[in-house]
């Protein structure tokens, strides 16, 4: 978990310059009405962190928890539309802080603890998920080489 840990603190600050650059007629862009923008992208990042942090915590004293959500309804309840993108960035960037120090405070053992998603999975494949789920993002809202995420 160390090492997931580590690449997840390191994506975060080495994108969060350039994030935070962004002008914000570009982050209020959507492409078409059915299409996030990218700060709504960002909101779901926001999204995924909190029900990441829930899962990497309850699956370590509940016997395979069910967590799940429906990231639309998320976006839309939450409306980062709306918000101010300073203020999606630093809650994003603070809930990943957490993130990597609930990973680098977890016994070893409880990284092949088991949690339902979509999926039974392991806390360590979540947290290793989480990471490529985040940096498929992040090059999305950057305009960077896509990164595939099944």
């Amino acid at each position: 978990m160390q090492s997931i840990a580590n690449n997840l603190e390191a994506i975060v600050e080495q994108h969060h310059a350039a994030l935070q650059s962004i002008p914000e007629s570009e982050m209020s862009d959507k492409p078409s009405p059915t299409r996030w923008s990218k700060k709504e992208i960002l909101g779901h990042l926001v999204d995924s962190a909190q029900n990441n942090i829930r899962r990497f915590i309850v699956a370590q004293y509940e016997e395979n928890p069910y967590i799940v959500y429906n990231q639309d309804k998320w976006v839309e309840i939450s409306n980062y539309q709306r918000y101010d993108t300073t203020e999606i960035l630093q809650l994003w960037r603070a809930l990943n802080r957490q993130i990597v120090t609930i990973l680098r405070n977890m016994p070893p053992d409880m990284a092949e603890r088991n949690c339902h998603t979509q999926q039974d999975a392991t806390i360590g494949w979540l947290a290793d998920d989480y990471v490529k789920h985040l940096r498929h993002h992040l090059h999305q809202v950057l305009d960077l080489e896509e990164v595939i995420y099944p």
